[in-house]
């Protein structure tokens, strides 16, 4: 083997291990930005979801630390049906006015709002921030023989999935961006799709009644909220219309020792707001 053979072999192996050198280099700060996109685009707070992990097992017990969320879920259901039915011209009476359609439900919890969703006919798939959540609300949907698409994570986890139906009760204002959360909620919204959300206003009666009250007397576990994380109708309103949507409905969640918890005008404790593509 004459010289020039060898000088090129040895090149043609220091050009290899460059290349390999370089290969291994570049998957790194793939790997790198990858972990670093992902940190930016979650909306989760990690400590929220391990609030809400913790009471998982207790999440379909009317009697234990969701009862507050058992009391809620019969206005809530009544508010989104009359919206359903507003937007889709359905008469009201029908057992499944969402047949045909898909459904989202982001922080989920267990599945109080997945499993009327799905039995008034929608595919539904349910994501939540809390892994312990998932496995109760996957649990429960088999033994109710209902199909539910549980996931764990946040509004990121549906890709480039779009939906006729996006509902999101009582999240964002556990959430680490409110506008990064709005806006992934709009691009998961199909174009002729129904947006619902519902979250307390930041008043000084919702501080009196969910944390003084509400927390201070065990009604509702401590620490489960954040007063000055709460949104008014306005601000919130400001995000949806941001994201590109347009406010169709807003109404309050009140209650009173006569009603129990009911849908009217005043939004001082919580409200829902319902909006759709401009």
């Amino acid at each position: 083997m004459d010289d020039a053979t060898v000088t090129s072999a040895t090149i043609d192996r220091a050009v290899a291990k460059i290349d390999t050198t370089i290969d291994r280099a570049v998957a790194k700060i793939d790997t790198t930005i990858d972990r670093a996109v992902a940190k930016i685009e979650t909306t989760i707070d990690p400590s929220e979801a391990e609030h809400f992990g913790k009471l998982a097992k207790d999440w379909w017990d009317p009697r234990g630390s969701s009862a507050m969320l058992h009391r809620l879920n019969p206005p809530r259901l009544r508010y989104v049906r009359d919206q359903i039915d507003r937007h889709w011209q359905g008469d009201g009476v029908g057992f499944t006015p969402l047949a045909g359609k898909r459904a989202l439900d982001v922080g989920c919890g267990a599945g109080l709002l997945c499993e009327p969703l799905a039995r008034l006919g929608a595919a539904v798939t349910g994501i939540d921030a809390a892994a312990e959540n998932v496995a109760v609300a996957r649990a429960h949907a088999a033994d109710s023989g209902l199909a539910i698409d549980y996931r764990a994570g946040g509004i990121e986890a549906v890709g480039n999935e779009v939906f006729d139906l996006v509902t999101s009760m009582e999240v964002i204002e556990h959430v680490v961006d409110p506008a990064a959360f709005v806006a992934g909620l709009a691009r998961a919204l199909a174009p002729d799709g129904l947006l619902i959300l519902s979250t307390p206003n930041r008043t000084a009666l919702s501080r009196l009644a969910m944390i003084t009250v509400g927390e201070g007397t065990g009604m509702i576990p401590r620490g489960t909220h954040d007063w000055d994380k709460f949104l008014t109708p306005d601000e919130l309103t400001a995000l949806v219309e941001a994201a590109g949507l347009r406010v169709t409905d807003t109404a309050g969640l009140g209650f009173s020792p006569g009603k129990g918890f009911h849908v009217g005008e005043d939004v001082r404790l919580d409200y829902f707001l319902t909006a759709v593509h401009g």
